[in-house]
C-alpha cells in the first residue's frame, strides 16, 4: 500500500475518513482500489461521479457511445453542449474536475470478448452498465473466469434489479442462474421502447458504486447470492436468494 494520506488528502475525505468503519486505512484501500465500468450512461454516471468523489485510485471506463439528447434526462455527466462527443472522453474530463489524483483510463470501443480480456485482468472490481444481455452474459462470464467481484445493474420504467457476484468462489451463483440466456431479448432493458425514469437509474448506478466500496473495505454485507428488487413507483424494495442452477 502507497503512502500515508497528506493532508489535503485527510480534508477532501473527512466525512468518511471519520467513519469507523473506515478510517485512514479503509481511506488507503479505496486509493489503491482499480474498479472498470462498463457502459457510462445511466448507470454508469453515478456509479464513476461516486467512486470518484470517494478517492478510487484507478478508475477504468468503457463505451464506444456518442451523447445524444436523449441522454441528458438520466445520464448525469452530461449537458446538451457534449450532444455527438465520445461519452468516455467526455466523462474523463469532468470526472478529472472532481479529483484530478484518479487515474481514468478510457476504452472507446464496443466490447467484445477479444479487447475485454485485455483490460479485465488489471482491474479488480467490475461494475456492469450496459443494457444488453450479449453485453452482460460476456462480462459475466469472463468475470466469472478471472474471479472478479461484479456488480450488475439493470433497469426499465421504475424498476431496478442489482446483483453482487463474488467470482472468487466458483459455487456462488452467477448471472446466469437469474438470466437464461434463450429466454430474453434485449427489450426487457430498452428503455427506448419501455422508458425509465432518470432518477432510478441514479438510485441504482449510486447502490453498484456502494456495494464496490463496501467490498474494497471489507465492511457490511454484500448483496452475493441475492438479488435486490427495486420497484420505485410503490417503493417495494426485496432482496431475493438466488440458487444455482444445475
Amino acid at each position: 500500500m502507497r503512502t500515508k494520506l497528506n493532508k489535503k488528502e485527510i480534508e477532501k475525505f473527512s466525512r468518511q475518513i471519520i467513519l469507523k468503519k473506515i478510517g485512514a486505512l479503509g481511506q488507503r484501500k479505496i486509493r489503491e482500489a482499480k474498479v472498470l465500468i462498463i457502459g457510462i450512461g445511466g448507470l454508469g454516471c453515478p456509479a464513476a461521479e461516486f467512486l470518484i468523489r470517494s478517492g478510487i485510485g484507478t478508475l477504468g471506463i468503457v463505451d464506444y457511445d456518442k451523447v445524444s439528447l436523449s441522454n441528458i434526462h438520466r445520464q448525469t455527466l452530461y449537458t446538451e453542449k457534449d450532444i455527438n462527443k465520445s461519452k468516455v472522453r467526455i466523462a474523463k474530463k469532468k470526472l478529472n474536475e472532481i479529483n484530478p489524483k484518479t487515474k481514468v483510463n478510457i476504452f472507446n470501443y464496443k466490447l467484445n470478448k477479444i479487447k475485454f480480456k485485455k483490460i479485465i485482468k488489471n482491474y479488480d472490481y467490475i461494475i456492469d452498465g450496459t443494457d444488453n444481455f450479449e453485453s452482460k452474459f460476456l462480462i459475466n462470464d469472463l468475470s466469472l473466469n478471472y474471479k472478479k467481484f461484479l456488480v450488475v445493474g439493470a433497469i426499465s420504467k421504475f424498476d431496478g434489479h442489482i446483483f453482487s457476484f463474488d467470482f472468487k468462489n466458483k459455487n456462488n451463483p452467477t448471472l446466469r442462474d437469474f438470466y437464461q440466456e434463450e429466454l430474453v431479448t434485449d427489450d426487457v432493458l430498452n428503455c427506448e421502447y419501455d422508458g425509465i425514469l432518470g432518477t432510478v437509474a441514479g438510485i441504482v448506478g449510486t447502490i453498484q458504486a456502494n456495494e464496490v466500496l463496501k467490498k474494497i473495505l471489507n465492511i457490511g454485507k454484500n448483496l452475493n447470492g441475492f438479488i435486490l428488487i427495486l420497484d420505485l413507483l410503490n417503493l417495494n424494495i426485496r432482496k431475493v436468494k438466488l440458487n444455482k442452477r444445475k
